[in-house]
């Protein structure tokens, strides 16, 4: 079996789970079900954006979730003046 793809958080490199079980895996116990429901109701022309979606919540980036988190207060706040 080939590597799994790599990436780059918090300045270290980190393995991208990229199966159905090491998706499952790296994700909190809450998201698992959800992923679940994903993959099997996923046709075969949408099963790969499903799978490069869940690839990329299954890895954990606080300072990527803190920029989101950022952007979307300022997008309401934006809002919230219109």
């Amino acid at each position: 079996m080939a590597e799994p793809p790599r990436t780059w958080v918090n300045g270290r490199e980190v393995d991208v789970p990229n199966t159905i079980p090491t998706i499952r895996d790296a994700l909190p116990q809450e998201r698992r079900a959800d992923f679940d429901q994903a993959v099997d109701t996923a046709g075969v022309h949408e099963i790969h954006a499903v799978m490069r979606h869940w690839m990329l919540e299954a890895i954990p980036d606080p300072e990527a979730d803190a920029i989101e988190d950022r952007l979307l207060r300022e997008e309401a706040e934006r809002r919230g003046a219109a």
